[in-house]
């Protein structure tokens, strides 16, 4: 039987080519032609035979994965995390997931959240509440990052011991502890639940912060940065078949992530100007090891590498000066892919 590498596909933003980090086109352009993805599934890899496409959500691949229903999720890293602490702490089993690789898509904040705005710290938050509060109420979609951030807060300041206790519960069911920690977990509007008084703290995953602005609400503190990331269960590597199919996923997916905002220029230029050509080239570092040539009996072929999004050196400023030191036929193309070498997935 031919092996396979089992994908966890997320559902939701992700999946829209209109929408979010567009891992549709980041699929096919690393060379994973995928159909029915997009329209909610089922998914389907049409250009290589050797990968799985398993649709889900991304808050249960870290369970999924811990249990080896797939080997490869594609993941927010908060949600993974959110599943290990789970674990943890509601089972006692440790988890052990390992991210591999981040793909510049999904970046969010996990960020408390407070309606006061007279203190400055969670800290000083904390110290002031559990003078007056034996419990300690919060709304989060993610109650387990929730509680192992205010866990750690409160063991700062000395005060863990005595909100030892937690429960995790849907959001005004009866507390189930007297003291301690209740987690409310929500689906969303947070900023409302603590605007209108539901609990004394929140949680929520933001991108810009606007809605909780809108609430005149405080940021008090930063739980984590996230993004949508490449993970595994280290198990996959004990397979040398999987772990070659993971290696050869992985580098593709680098190459067009590393691609992303590069351009390829090529010029000619006459073998009179190739020394100020290159000097230019090395003192803007337009090259990596060496610029790529093909040296004819009056011309010079180069091919070099230009960051779209450089400020520094923007694309129409080098063209500029390259054509002022007499390079003729210069043609700009995108670049869909750009892999340095293996070593770049190394670790994986």
């Amino acid at each position: 039987m031919e092996t396979i590498l089992k994908i966890g596909m997320p559902a939701g933003s992700l999946a829209d080519p209109n929408r979010g980090g567009n891992l549709v086109n980041l699929l096919i352009n690393s060379g994973f032609n995928v159909s029915g993805y997009a329209q909610g599934g089922p998914s389907k890899f049409t250009s290589v035979n050797f990968l799985f496409g398993w649709d889900g959500r991304p808050q249960e691949f870290g369970s999924q994965l811990e249990f080896n229903e797939i080997d490869v999720a594609i993941a927010g890293d908060d949600w993974i995390n959110e599943r290990v602490l789970e674990m943890k702490m509601e089972y006692g089993k440790e988890v052990k997931l390992e991210r591999v690789l981040g793909l510049n898509r999904g970046g969010v904040r996990l960020v408390g959240i407070v309606a006061g705005h007279e203190f400055d710290t969670i800290e000083d938050f904390l110290i002031n509440l559990c003078s007056h509060k034996q419990l300690i109420t919060v709304v989060s979609e993610i109650p387990y990052l929730t509680l192992d951030w205010l866990q750690t807060k409160l063991d700062k300041i000395g005060l863990l011991d005595k909100y030892q206790s937690f429960s995790v519960q849907k959001y005004k069911t009866p507390s189930k502890i007297e003291s301690g920690i209740v987690i409310y977990e929500t689906w969303g509007k947070t900023e409302a639940k603590i605007k209108n008084g539901g609990a004394d703290i929140g949680v929520d995953i933001t991108q810009t912060g606007s809605a909780i602005k809108n609430y005149d609400l405080k940021i008090i503190d930063t739980l984590m940065h996230s993004q949508t990331s490449i993970w595994i269960n280290a198990k996959v590597k004990n397979d040398t078949e999987k772990l070659d199919l993971l290696h050869m996923f992985l580098l593709n997916l680098y190459g067009t992530i590393n691609a992303e905002n590069k351009m390829m220029i090529m010029f000619n230029v006459s073998n009179l100007n190739v020394n100020a050509i290159d000097r230019y080239l090395r003192e803007k570092n337009l090259f990596a090891d060496e610029p790529t040539v093909s040296v004819g009996k009056a011309f010079t072929v180069y091919n070099i590498q230009v960051d779209a999004g450089n400020r520094i050196e923007p694309l129409a400023k080098v063209r500029y000066e390259l054509a002022k030191l007499g390079a003729t036929s210069i043609n700009t193309l995108p670049v869909q892919s750009c892999i340095p070498n293996i070593k770049v997935i190394s670790g994986a």
